[in-house]
């Protein structure tokens, strides 16, 4: 069955263009162009399209309103902004309701890729109640303290990127957005960014401090709790892990870009439960209480009761901001790294490790079953014989 596409743009020479630009994936998609934000939610009302891609400034009903209005009514239609160099300033009204921004003019294989990334990733989920919740997801819960900490220094009479990009670098969610924007086509880079600092010093301390901003007015949740989950034991775990992960990649002697990724995905890899915490509060809590009262893995429970693990949740949102696939896979197979296609060492080695190491070291009492290391994996690797190696490593490392 064809997938369906949807392009918005007020501009009839820029729907011309997509419409020959696009021509060898007519097999493939099924394509419609409106030149209005209106005319859009007429073609949606008539039948669903499965990505929409809109321009920013149009008369009328702008993108920011159209893409509110789709993230409302057409919860599982994957969003992208189609802008230029001057939207900046719209951009930021689009952070909570768009997943991802494509620079116009651009090429080609981009927008392909892009879009057929969308497709692919969207398999990963095959439950409609969690395929809804993953299109609806309007923030990331960050720890305040870190948040605060932040905005202080960029409120201050000399602010330092350098400071604030480590800072940042200690947030898993003020990371995760900063690094979707400058990797994302609207920022132009091509080269992808994976250091939070960097990006911080890609970005410039104006841009930066509207960033943390207008992330801040939706990440910051008054009174979020959970029984039997800690945002602040699941900050240390993510930040344990991605040291440790990083360590087992320096052991290698590894590029240091690929090390970056080792730490940036030890971060994220359990990004998928700070969105079934927020978005799915009551089916998540019983999922936790499950695993621990049955001693079972959490991803069995989260399976049973979701629809879907928090890995593959956590990886389904990474790859519709457009982070690479070494880190998506890290995160999507953490616990089970022999279900991956792509069999050499990289991120999904290095967190799948540590992951377990970290584990090991911190056990809990009445928690779920242990983690265990994935040795078809390992062995098919034919890296069994690193692993005192790595864990001792990983010891000293923190």
């Amino acid at each position: 069955m064809k997938k369906r596409i949807l392009f918005v743009d007020d501009e009839p020479s820029i729907l011309e263009m997509l419409r020959h630009m696009l021509r060898s994936m007519l097999a493939e998609w099924d394509m419609s162009f409106a030149r209005s934000g209106q005319e859009a939610l007429t073609l949606m009302a008539s039948e669903p399209f499965d990505v929409i891609v809109s321009d920013v400034r149009m008369p009328g009903m702008d993108g920011a309103e159209l893409l509110n209005k789709v993230k409302a009514d057409y919860p599982k239609t994957v969003r992208f902004v189609f802008s230029s160099e001057s939207d900046r300033d719209v951009v930021y009204r689009l952070i909570g309701s768009t997943h991802q921004f494509l620079l116009k003019p651009n090429d080609l294989s981009l927008i392909k890729d892009t879009i057929a990334r969308a497709f692919s990733l969207k398999e990963i989920l095959s439950k409609d109640s969690l395929e809804n919740m993953v299109s609806q997801i309007k923030t990331l819960p960050s720890v305040p303290e870190l948040y605060y900490e932040v905005v202080r220094e960029l409120q201050s009479p000399y602010p330092s990127i350098e400071r604030v990009g480590a800072l940042i670098g200690q947030d898993i969610a003020m990371s995760a957005k900063l690094l979707q924007m400058i990797n994302s086509a609207f920022f132009g880079l091509r080269q992808r960014i994976s250091n939070p600092m960097q990006a911080a010093s890609l970005l410039g301390l104006d841009i930066l401090k509207s960033l943390v901003l207008v992330v801040h007015v939706f990440t910051e949740q008054d009174g979020l709790s959970m029984e039997g989950f800690s945002l602040k034991a699941l900050w240390t775990h993510s930040l344990s892990v991605a040291i440790g992960s990083q360590e087992i990649a320096l052991q290698q002697n590894i590029e240091k870009k690929a090390t970056e990724d080792a730490f940036i995905a030890g971060l994220f890899h359990d990004l998928g439960k700070l969105v079934l915490m927020v978005n799915l509060a009551q089916p998540y809590s019983r999922a936790l209480a499950l695993a621990r009262e049955k001693h079972l893995p959490l991803t069995q429970m989260e399976k049973e009761i979701l629809g879907a693990s928090h890995a593959e949740v956590g990886a389904y949102l990474l790859g519709l901001w457009g982070f690479s696939e070494p880190l998506i896979e890290a995160c999507a197979f953490h616990h089970q790294p022999s279900l991956c296609k792509t069999a050499c060492f990289g991120p999904l080695t290095t967190v799948h490790v540590a992951n377990v190491f970290d584990y090991e070291a911190h056990p809990k009492e009445s928690s779920e079953a242990p983690i265990k290391l994935d040795m078809d994996y390992i062995n098919k690797l034919k890296l069994a014989d690193r692993i005192p190696y790595w864990r001792n490593g990983s010891s000293k490392a923190k």
